[in-house]
């Protein structure tokens, strides 16, 4: 149905629309953006809260009493347990550093290499935690990109370490070791072993890769590269679209 012509000739206007609500987009607005500022902070205050409950449901049952500031206080006190871990480990880290501390551990290693089970575990744990602990492994700061699991495909990976031993005697390239973790859960995974040339070395932290791969690609990191490389491409092994394949043997 047209509009009516007006007195003068001009076709009539239509009624100006109704305005939007606008303050329910604000207050939605409003509403996300407190989600978005709490949610972070409440999550760390919430593992950081179990992981401190934890510490000291497993430690005060061997703190004795007359050392318990909980027996003479009206109330409880996390992170006593926390505390006095941290005391305790300091402490035998001191012994340890000296002659009859490091000749004790010799005779604990001795024992636990004699039986059966525990020396399979014990040989397995020990390495991994003097690597972490200690830093020892530069590998564990350098984080690389490599085609997986196709060519044309790629990966963001943790080299672990400089591979040896065996495996690294029946390759003809120097080969790495290379953690390639899934996502969400970087605990799991596959091990690699790649040679040092088909790595592309990136300038992302160990920090950010890590925060990369458990949100899923959702965080993404800033480019740290200098300038001087910031229009620098890698290129990948994989054959081009129009490049015919070739099969085995020809």
């Amino acid at each position: 149905m047209s509009d009516a012509p007006s007195n003068d000739g001009s076709a009539a206007t239509a009624p100006p629309a109704p305005a939007r609500p606008r303050l329910i987009f604000r207050l939605r607005s409003h509403f996300f953006t407190g989600v978005l500022v709490t949610a972070p902070i409440s999550i760390t205050i919430y593992i950081s809260w179990l992981l401190i409950s934890w510490v000291d449901s497993s430690v005060l049952p061997f703190i004795p009493t007359i050392y318990n500031p909980e027996t003479y206080l009206p109330f409880s006190f996390p992170g006593i347990g926390l505390i006095f871990a941290v005391i305790v480990l300091t402490m035998i880290g001191a012994i340890t550093t000296g002659l009859m501390g490091r000749m004790f551990i010799r005779y604990s290693e001795r024992v636990l290499n004699r039986m059966p089970v525990v020396r399979s575990i014990y040989s397995a744990v020990k390495p991994i935690v003097e690597t972490m602990v200690t830093q020892k492994s530069a590998g564990l700061r350098e984080v690389v990109m490599l085609e997986f699991p196709r060519l044309g495909q790629w990966s963001l990976g943790f080299v672990t370490g400089v591979t040896q031993g065996e495996i690294q005697e029946l390759t003809e390239d120097e080969v790495v070791n290379v953690y390639i973790p899934t996502t969400p859960n970087p605990t799991s995974g596959y091990l690699l072993f790649v040679p040092r040339r088909d790595l592309v070395p990136i300038h992302m932290s160990v920090e950010d890769g890590i925060k990369l791969v458990i949100s899923g690609g959702i965080v993404t990191p800033p480019d740290r590269r200098p300038p001087s490389e910031r229009g620098m491409k890698i290129r990948s092994q994989a054959p081009a679209a129009s490049e015919p394949l070739r099969h085995a043997g020809e």
